[in-house]
């Protein structure tokens, strides 16, 4: 199989593991409480990933370890992932599964307005645009109807654990040079280890052992496995595109949702659906998209009546760079010309 094929396979395989999370943990949460779920999600992601690190050994050991200076970062990153599961879980258990995938999308505007505030990072107008689209889808998701002006509870607790996301992978990305899979097998078992003390001191009892394996299963292909194929598909195919294939996960663990579990669709859902996959289209067109400043120089030299002229030209491009497999293109607007004697 061609290399590249294979990269965009496991990119989309690591969107749909991940979107399996959803309806199963919304299943699961029946009979498991929602911060033990949590608990044994990430369990299972570290667990399951250590394994695939010592089977790899050659391969793990090829990446930089995190040292002294990376732990700020490291305990932001595992107390963020303690956070974030127990919101998800919780307001899963109350809310629809459907909705809670759509929602899963504003991790896209909560990770890029922290970047902005913390990190001085530029967002482009399109990226603005993007986030506007499902900020306001989110608002549609979270809103309970009728005539009360309230917003659920589980929608809130959703957007709760997004915002806990979107600074994780703040701090996440801090250390993204260092091990993937010393990064994923630290976050799986000390956020699962967190969780799981959270669990015990607030009175949720272990499950039976099928649902801990259950559990722990869902974690290792929902979280660990997931990651795990993103990073395999980005040394190939690089970050942008990796993000943009990535992209496609709510939409399918909304449509597991309503297979699986057979929530019904209201018309503010299908309405959010439409503005989302619109916001999101928006996210994708700017992960490919590169921004470039080019200044170009030409000097013409002639002589007339005995005097010599020098003129500068200089065309400055200011151009989007689009990403694509053979080929690639660029957009120009109208140039700006600058004359020089």
């Amino acid at each position: 199989m061609n290399e590249r094929i294979r990269a965009i396979l496991l990119a989309l395989l690591a969107a749909a593991f991940y979107a399996v999370n959803m309806p199963l943990s919304k299943l699961l949460l029946k009979d498991v409480g929602p911060t033990m779920m949590a608990a044994l999600l990430y369990l299972g992601a570290g667990v399951g990933v250590g394994i695939l690190s010592m089977i790899n050994r050659r391969d793990s050991a090829k990446s930089e370890k995190l040292n002294r200076s990376d732990l700020p970062y490291v305990l932001g990153m595992i107390a963020l992932d303690i956070a974030a599961p127990i919101f998800l879980m919780l307001g899963l258990r109350s809310g629809t599964s459907a909705n809670a995938a759509l929602l899963g999308n504003f991790e896209i505007v909560a990770t890029t307005l922290i970047a902005l505030i913390a990190f001085r990072e530029a967002v482009t107008p399109r990226l603005w645009a993007a986030i506007g689209l499902i900020a306001a889808a989110s608002a549609l998701l979270s809103f309970e109807g009728g005539e009360s002006l309230r917003f659920s509870a589980g929608s809130l607790l959703v957007l709760l654990a997004t915002l806990c996301w979107g600074l994780e992978n703040n701090c996440t990305r801090k250390i993204s040079d260092k091990s993937a899979y010393e990064i994923v097998v630290l976050k799986g078992i000390f956020s699962g280890t967190g969780s799981l003390l959270i669990a015990l001191f607030i009175g949720e009892g272990l499950p039976d052992i099928a649902h801990i394996a259950g559990a722990m299963l869902l974690g290792f292909v929902a979280y660990g496995l997931s990651i795990f194929m993103y990073v395999r598909a980005q040394y190939t195919l690089g970050a942008a595109r990796t993000s943009a294939y990535y992209a496609v996960n709510p939409f399918i663990g909304a449509l597991l949702s309503l297979a699986l579990l057979r929530e019904p669709l209201s018309k503010t859902y299908l309405v959010a659906l439409a503005v989302m996959a619109a916001g999101s289209a928006l996210v994708v067109a700017d992960t490919l998209a590169r921004r470039h400043t080019h200044p170009h120089a030409h000097t013409f030299t002639h002589t007339h009546g005995g005097v010599t002229h020098t003129h500068t030209v200089t065309h400055v491009h200011d151009h989007e760079h689009y990403v694509s497999d053979e080929v690639h293109g660029h957009r120009h607007p109208l140039s700006e010309l600058e004359h020089q004697h």
